[in-house]
């Protein structure tokens, strides 16, 4: 750990760091899932190029979620 400490880092930032890659991963994929499910390319691009920390890729599922009269009408 006294590498961490020399370039400035503490313990916490690491964690910090760590769960926030995690958090972007998670929501990254899912919506890489669903926007290549509905075809929509542009949006998986840009899943692929930008790093926005989860914000696009929930404004995306938000945006695309199936509403429950949609789901009756295919069944």
């Amino acid at each position: 750990m006294e590498c961490c400490n020399e370039c400035g880092l503490g313990i916490g930032m690491i964690i910090l760091f760590s769960v926030l890659a995690l958090w972007d991963i998670i929501w990254r994929a899912i919506a890489l899932w669903k926007s290549a499910r509905n075809n929509h390319l542009a949006w998986f691009i840009c899943f692929l190029i930008f790093s926005t920390i989860g914000i696009l890729p929930i404004i995306y599922i938000l945006i695309n979620r199936k509403k429950p009269a949609e789901k009756e009408a295919k069944a």
